[in-house]
């Protein structure tokens, strides 16, 4: 089957999207195995919901933000809450890289102090919060969670419309 580009009217024949819930179900019987209502998707290895549809992978935000305001998303899908799977139409945006970025919720693999933007140093710990390239030193102090309450006091005030 050739790959068929999805587009809002496509988007709104082959789902029913429920915005107060964030499911997407199949509005046509999509195959075999699927009947029309069923839940659309499944779980990525990233943990986000995706549906394949006519030889393409879409994720769910993606499409649900194509189906509802009839267009595809100029930059990245951020879920406000963090959570990858509430698709809810409320708690998604548009926005760039970096403000996706500064609404990240999990730690980089190689964090070691258990709090973002926090780091050992000596015996003490350094926040340091990043704004675009350049990285601003918040200070050292005795406790990391001396640090991180630091480093949320900085986001808060630097990256307005984060939810951290």
């Amino acid at each position: 089957m050739a790959k068929v580009h999805l587009t809002a009217a496509l988007a709104r024949e082959f789902f029913a999207y429920d915005p107060d819930t964030g499911v997407l179900r199949w509005r046509i019987k999509p195959c075999v195995r699927m009947n029309a209502g069923d839940v659309a998707g499944a779980v990525n290895s990233d943990g986000y919901l995706q549906v394949a549809f006519r030889g393409s992978r879409h994720p769910i935000h993606r499409v649900i933000w194509l189906y509802w305001h009839g267009h595809w998303p100029t930059g990245l899908i951020d879920h406000i809450n963090g959570d990858r799977r509430d698709n809810r139409i409320a708690n998604l945006r548009d926005v760039n890289a970096a403000m996706n970025q500064h609404n990240r919720r999990h730690l980089a693999k190689n964090n070691t102090s258990g709090f973002t933007g926090v780091r050992r140093f000596q015996n003490l710990w350094r926040a340091t919060i990043w704004l675009g390239k350049k990285p601003h030193f918040l200070g050292y102090f005795k406790t990391a969670e001396e640090a991180h309450a630091a480093y949320i006091r900085a986001k808060r005030e630097l990256h307005a419309g984060c939810t951290v």
